[in-house]
């Protein structure tokens, strides 16, 4: 941990798996689904031609592939990536005329997994009340304009005070880099923000190495491929989304 903490001003939170619940997802089914678009063919049929599927199946490899090496550098060397980066790096060719479609099915393929826990809204209206600014950093591939429009579907950007992510930026957490531009979105120094998050390594070591309070919240069941052991304690623990108002309050000493 860095540094002594200044009186708190602002809670920036992660996004997947922690303001949005714990899903364990098919991840090579999305790019199945994306590639079956892009060949014209239905996600399952019994009487699809064999070498429709193979060519369909062999690209969606090739893109599931592209992605786990994204995400493993970013877990090595901290290096961000965005699907248009990952697509490219799988040959996909985003000028075909089925592209859009297919990206538009990739979209509906993940949409059930994207809605904001039903605990966001009061606990950011709970932290707007007490004065302290909220933002988000998330690693994603996703643009901005995405994420944006999954925050205004669930009723909950306006609340938003400034938001980071990977994509448009050159590194992933746990980079240092990526918790003080998520502390400039917000418009306070490190030391007096707290970051909320499921992962130990991007969301407990990362932001205390800022200067950051940390709030653990473990409630996702991530893969074992996915973690990166470390040692750290978080400066609290919140089971719920909710129980983050009374950490809180503990900090403002009310």
């Amino acid at each position: 941990m860095v540094g002594q903490h200044a009186p708190l001003q602002a809670v920036i939170f992660d996004w997947g798996g922690t303001l949005t619940p714990w899903h364990t997802v098919d991840l090579p089914q999305q790019w199945r689904v994306f590639a079956r678009e892009v060949h014209g063919l239905p996600v399952e049929d019994p009487a699809m031609p064999v070498d429709d599927l193979a060519e369909a199946d062999s690209l969606a490899l090739r893109i599931h592939e592209a992605e786990e090496k994204a995400w493993a550098r970013g877990r090595q060397t901290h290096e961000s990536a965005s699907i248009e980066a990952i697509l490219a790096e799988a040959g996909v060719d985003p000028e075909h005329d089925r592209h859009l479609l297919a990206l538009a099915a990739y979209r509906r393929f993940w949409e059930p997994h994207t809605h904001t826990d039903p605990q966001v809204r009061p606990l950011w209206e709970g932290l707007r009340d007490r004065g302290l600014k909220v933002g988000v950093l998330s690693n994603t591939i996703w643009t901005r304009a995405y994420h944006r429009e999954v925050f205004q579907r669930d009723g909950v950007l306006d609340l938003l005070d400034g938001d980071v992510y990977s994509s448009e930026i050159h590194v992933v957490k746990p980079h240092r880099e990526a918790f003080l531009a998520a502390c400039a979105a917000v418009g306070v120094e490190p030391e007096s923000a707290a970051y909320v998050g499921d992962r130990p390594f991007e969301d407990v070591h990362g932001p205390q190495q800022v200067g950051m309070r940390a709030i653990w919240v473990p409630h996702s069941d991530i893969p074992a491929t996915q973690q990166v052991a470390v040692d750290v304690t978080p400066d609290a623990v919140a089971h719920e989304l909710l129980d983050i108002l009374d950490v809180v309050d503990g900090w403002l000493g009310r």
